[in-house]
This record gives C-alpha cells, sequence and structure tokens, in this order.
C-alpha cells in the first residue's frame, strides 16, 4: 500500500460519486453501482446529516464531503478535502499505526469496521462506529475508499452509565452482610456469592460456585424434590417465596426467608435465577420464646385464678366456724348456761381476742382473692377527708393508748374531698394507722395529717417505729411480705395489709407510698383524685 506522506497524490482521473460508498463486506465495483441516477444517488448521501459519508482516494486523503461529516465532524468540505483522514484519530491510535492498519484491513477484507474515540475539529472526543470500504474499478483496480462514521458518544455514555450503576449495585450486593444474594443458572448451579452469602451459609465463593443451591437444603427436602419445585415455581410465575430451615457449612440449621426471582433476557428467554436468603433464627428463636412466655404468664394467671378462688372458699368455709366459736363465747360470757368464775371468764377473753385475730386474717386473705380475682366493686364518690378520719381514728385510739403512744391526728380542711369509694378509702386509712401503731415500740408516736395539690388529695401517717431499709420499700408493698419479722414475733399478721391498701389505692386512681429511714420512723401517704370545686 502506498505509505502516507505529506504529498498531496494526483488523484484519480474520476474520484467516486457519493453514490459509490458502499458499507457492504464485499469489493464494491463502479460500474455496479453507476446506474443512471447517478445524481439523486449523490444528492441523498450528501443530504444525510446523522452518519459521516465521505470517499478517501488510496492514500487515505479525503475527496468528498457531506452534511452529516460536517455536522459530526465540525468541518466544512473547503476545510477537510485532501486532508489525510487520519486527523479525526486521537495522538495514540496515530502513534500505533491505527489508520493505516485500517485501510489495509478493507482492502484486505473488503471492509472493516470499528468502534472508538475520534477527534472533531473542536479537539473534543466522540465514540464513533467506523465502516470503511475498499473501491474498485470493473478492471480491478483499487481507486480508493468509503467511509461511513456514526457518533455513537450518547450510547456509549448510556452504556457507560448502565455498566457504572451495575458496577455499584455488584458492589453492593457484594458486600451486604445481613442477605444471602447469589445467582443460580437455569439448572440451579450457584453462579455469583455475596459477603452476606459466605457469612449466613459459611462456605467461601471458590467452595460453592458450581455446586447445586440443593446443597442449603435438609436431606428431607432433597429427597421430596423442593428445590427443583421451588424453581419450578419461579419459573412458571416470576418468584418463590418460603420460609424453612436450611443447612449452613458446618451442618448446623438455620431458619431463613428465601425469595427465588426469575431471570429473563428481553426475548423472555430463562437465563437463571436470583436468590435472596436472611436468617430468621435469633427471631424465629425469639418469637417461640415469647409464645412460650405467653403460655407461662396463661398459665401463671390461671394458676393465680384457682388460688384466689381457693383462698375465697377457705376464707368462707373458716368464717363460719369462727363466728359460731365466736357467738358461743358471747354466750357462757352473758352466763346464759349459768354463773361462770373469773378465771373461766379471763379464758373466754382470750377465746374471742383470738377468734377476732383469726377473723381478721381471714378478712384480709378474702379481701385479697377478691381483689386478685377482680371481683371488687367501687362506688367512686365524694369523699369528706375529716369526715372519714372522725370514722377511722376512734377505732384505733384504744389500741394507741394501750400501748402509751402518742397519737396526733390533725384537723383536715373542711372543703377537702376526695373522688374515691368511702369504704375502701376508710380500710386503707385503717390499715396504715393500724399498722404505725403496731409497729411503734410502746411511749412513740403516730401522726395523722392531710395535705392537698392541684388534682391530688394525701393523707399521710407518720410514726416513729424502726424505719425500713431502702431496698426493702419495693418489697414491703408484696403480698405476704413482713420485713424482719420472725414467726414468734410479737407483730403477728398476714403479711397482706399493705398490698391490699396500694392495691385498694390504685384501683381509686391513687396510690399509697412510703418514705422511711431505719432508726427513725416511716411516712405511709395515701393519695387520691381531689374532687373538683
Amino acid at each position: 500500500m502506498t505509505p502516507l506522506d505529506d504529498s498531496t497524490p494526483s488523484p484519480p482521473a474520476s474520484p467516486p460519486p457519493a453514490h459509490e460508498i458502499t458499507s457492504t463486506g464485499e469489493h464494491a465495483s463502479v460500474s455496479d453501482l453507476a446506474p443512471a441516477s447517478d445524481g439523486l444517488y449523490r444528492l441523498l448521501v450528501d443530504r444525510v446529516r446523522d452518519y459521516a459519508i465521505f470517499a478517501l482516494d488510496p492514500t487515505g486523503r479525503i475527496l468528498s464531503w457531506n452534511e452529516g461529516a460536517q455536522r459530526l465532524k465540525g468541518y466544512t468540505a473547503s476545510e477537510i478535502i485532501g486532508r489525510h483522514f487520519s486527523i479525526f484519530y486521537p495522538p495514540e491510535d496515530i502513534a500505533s499505526g491505527k489508520p493505516p492498519m485500517e485501510l489495509e484491513g478493507a482492502i484486505r477484507d473488503g471492509r472493516f469496521e470499528d468502534e472508538g474515540w475520534r477527534l472533531r475539529k473542536d479537539g473534543s472526543r466522540m465514540w464513533a462506529n467506523v465502516v470503511i470500504t475498499a473501491l474498485f474499478d470493473d478492471s480491478g483496480t483499487h481507486i480508493g475508499f468509503a467511509k461511513v462514521t456514526r457518533d455513537l458518544s450518547d450510547r456509549r455514555a448510556a452504556e457507560e452509565t448502565l455498566r457504572a450503576s451495575e458496577e455499584r449495585f455488584r458492589l453492593i450486593v457484594q458486600s451486604v452482610r445481613d442477605y444471602a444474594i447469589f445467582m443460580l443458572d437455569p439448572n440451579g448451579m450457584v453462579a455469583s456469592w455475596n459477603e452476606g452469602a459466605k457469612r449466613i451459609k459459611g462456605y467461601a465463593a471458590k467452595e460453592i460456585i458450581g455446586r447445586h443451591f440443593s446443597t442449603f437444603y435438609p436431606v428431607e427436602d432433597v429427597n421430596s424434590g423442593k428445590p427443583a419445585y421451588e424453581l419450578e415455581v419461579a419459573s412458571e410465575v416470576g418468584s418463590f417465596e418460603d420460609e424453612g430451615w436450611r443447612i449452613r457449612k458446618d451442618g448446623t440449621q438455620l431458619w431463613a426467608n428465601v425469595v427465588i426471582t426469575a431471570l429473563r433476557n428481553p426475548a423472555g428467554e430463562l437465563i437463571g435465577f436470583a436468590k435472596v436468603t436472611r436468617d430468621l433464627t435469633e427471631r424465629r428463636a425469639a418469637q417461640e420464646g415469647a409464645i412460650a412466655d405467653a403460655r407461662r404468664v396463661a398459665e401463671a394467671e390461671v394458676a393465680n385464678r384457682m388460688k384466689s378462688e381457693f383462698l375465697a372458699a377457705m376464707s368462707h368455709e373458716l368464717r363460719t366456724p369462727l363466728n359460731a366459736i365466736g357467738g358461743y363465747a358471747e354466750l357462757l360470757e352473758l352466763e346464759i348456761g349459768g354463773p361462770i368464775t373469773e378465771q373461766q371468764l379471763s379464758y373466754l377473753s382470750r377465746i374471742r381476742s383470738s377468734q377476732q385475730h383469726l377473723l381478721g386474717i381471714i378478712t384480709d386473705l378474702l379481701n385479697y382473692s377478691r381483689i386478685e380475682a377482680g371481683h371488687v366493686k367501687y362506688e367512686v364518690e365524694e369523699v369528706r377527708v375529716q369526715s372519714m378520719l372522725d370514722t377511722v381514728v376512734p377505732l384505733v385510739e384504744p389500741q394507741a393508748l394501750a400501748k402509751n403512744i402518742v397519737f396526733v391526728s390533725e384537723s383536715c380542711p373542711a372543703d377537702l374531698i376526695a373522688r374515691a369509694d368511702q369504704l375502701k378509702t376508710e380500710q386503707v386509712v385503717l390499715n396504715l394507722i393500724s399498722n404505725a401503731v403496731k409497729f411503734t415500740d410502746d411511749g412513740g408516736r403516730v401522726s395523722v395529717r392531710c395535705s392537698a395539690a392541684t388534682d391530688r388529695v394525701m393523707i399521710e401517717v407518720e410514726d416513729t417505729g424502726p424505719g425500713i431499709p431502702l431496698e426493702k420499700h419495693g418489697a414491703i408493698f408484696e403480698p405476704f411480705v413482713q420485713l424482719g419479722r420472725s414467726r414468734t414475733s410479737q407483730h403477728e399478721g398476714t403479711g397482706l395489709g399493705l398490698s391490699i391498701s396500694r392495691d385498694l389505692a390504685r384501683a381509686m386512681g391513687g396510690d399509697v407510698t412510703l418514705e422511711s429511714t431505719v432508726g427513725r420512723g416511716s411516712t405511709f401517704t395515701l393519695s387520691l383524685p381531689r374532687a373538683a370545686t
């Protein structure tokens, strides 16, 4: 082939008209391309704007130039005709000898096609598809080339964007650790493997790629044909989702959510499957634990209800003979059956005292069982605090007097009114004062006072008893608890009083709280909703 130089060789006697340009893979013959409508074809090619179509002489110099060439390349015909076509190539391509190699390829094969970077007049680059066709006359003499160039910059940019997006997606998928995300070929063989799959399944990529995905299924599932069934469903309806046991590399099982999606090409042909697996073992364990907890709670509630019903029944059964004992003791005291001695009267007094004590215990048990069973009814009304105290205080003053306790009940404002159940409020206050007197040593002091806030009424019972350690403040309100009391203690009782009192207070929208210092005494406060004034 004639080497390229700066001299301008003599063009062929008759340069090939534009209509002689072809992009076929065969040698083009001028006689085949020269019909009577030569002028029409030339005009047609000249007016094409989407393709740069131009002719080269045998050495590669430009002989013709259409509108598309001017639009794509930026040169006018007068600027470019006669110049070598290598002007459109980047320096690196010229240095590698690419332009002459393309011409040689076109002569050798009749046609050369390529995609690559080309330069515009302004120095900017475009990605172009180039077809160079060698032209020969009837005698087989090489007379030049036809060159067709199409600007694919937009398409390449879109493809690059797509590739970059796919690469980013691939990297994202690869780096995801909470999900096993991998591809299967149409036969179910593992084709890709991400970090999440490695972490969840235990296999490295090189250990699992190429193996069938049924590797992850328990033997019973494999034998039942479950893996094949899942692919079949995904192929038919587009996807398949399931939860079940899967097997890790070390043989342990995991409870997994699995989604298999069928992948198809634009022609609709199945090209494989995407499989996403999430390890739900911990969630399943938590759910099973919650179910077990709920079952235990339900069983405990049933047992508690049965216990409450039993206590209620036993309380009623015990009250009957105790009332009979009390009744007969009273008859003896009245000497209905005849005179009794002073010593016998003393014995009867002890019987009556023990009977009243047992009745108190049974009453506590009965109240507790009713509260636990939810059988207590509340009649909420306006409770005048001072009037309520006037009813309760006289009931405990004899106990305080018997122990030489200084008992002080401060007056409350007449308009201090709570919204509560009158009898339940009296029961709580009586219990708090009785406890204070019971646990205060002889010669001590018990005070009752009231106060108010915007929406609350407070009744405080303060004593100079032994006090309660801070760490025991919660336990003191639990049923059957008597802190620091031995079975032989002089302070007898069930340990239900404070528990019952707090439950009653809370049921009325209030509470019972404690402030105490060991060695100095305790203050129990009943708070209740305040009636609107």
